[in-house]
């Protein structure tokens, strides 16, 4: 059973998280929209305080769509991203607009895609996890910070953040990982009829911001903000910021 739950009232937001964290990751952004908002955080299977297992990007999809409202606009974070991506693609009626921050719609470089990670990342931390899980998630969200001028810092209030409520399940997280590898929704993108708005930070180690004018070229309604200071996690470094622009991302 996936944990999911809500807050506020009014037109609803459904928050996802990236791989090895959960939702609460987003307290503040929780804090900042349910006046306005009814705000739905949903722990993807494995993680924080859900079980089962991601499994397929279609499975995953499918298991976060049954529990999630009818209608809303969907925020994903990096993976969480994917899976809005995904459900946005499968059920189009229940997508009234997708935001997406850090993440991308291939993660891994392929010959006509630079802008994602190599491959060669992505399999030293799948060959980190049957090793050290947990050294593993560390070095992840060490990159996560990397290029932010009080990067250490912040670098401990993500950890303190991921670890609340112990390790994600190892199996969850190698499917997290083979799902980043395999998915390629590119082709699927000129089929998405909302609005779809890119939220980046441009110091990203991870999804690089070029990723944002590649995208825009593939559906009909995408407009990009990019935060000039920020990494993969605008919404933790650059709540402020972040916030206002998502204000105007949810309308505009």
């Amino acid at each position: 059973m996936l944990y999911c739950q809500s807050w506020g009232s009014g037109p609803d937001l459904v928050l996802l998280h990236g791989w090895g964290m959960h939702g609460g990751v987003w307290d503040d952004t929780v804090e900042a929209f349910i006046d306005d908002w009814r705000v739905t955080v949903i722990d993807l299977p494995g993680h924080g305080r859900s079980g089962g297992r991601p499994g397929t990007l279609a499975g995953l999809a499918a298991a976060v769509a049954a529990v999630a409202p009818a209608r809303a606009a969907w925020l994903g974070w990096s993976m969480g991203g994917l899976v809005a991506q995904r459900i946005a693609l499968d059920a189009p009626a229940r997508v009234d607009r997708l935001l997406l921050t850090g993440s991308n719609a291939c993660f891994v470089q392929r010959p006509d895609w630079p802008c994602a990670m190599t491959t060669a990342a992505l399999a030293k931390f799948a060959s980190g996890l049957a090793d050290d899980p947990k050294a593993t998630l560390e070095r992840f969200i060490a990159l996560e910070t990397l290029n932010l001028p009080n990067a250490r810092a912040h670098l401990r209030v993500l950890r303190e953040i991921v670890f609340r409520h112990g390790l994600p399940a190892t199996v969850a997280l190698e499917d997290g990982l083979s799902i980043l590898e395999a998915a390629d929704l590119r082709a699927e993108w000129p089929r998405l009829g909302c609005p779809v708005r890119l939220l980046l930070g441009q110091r990203d180690a991870l999804v690089p911001v070029a990723v944002g004018e590649a995208l825009t070229a593939l559906a009909a309604d995408v407009r990009v903000q990019v935060f000039r200071h920020a990494t993969h996690a605008p919404f933790l470094s650059h709540p402020d910021e972040f916030h206002a622009a998502l204000a105007t991302a949810l309308h505009d």
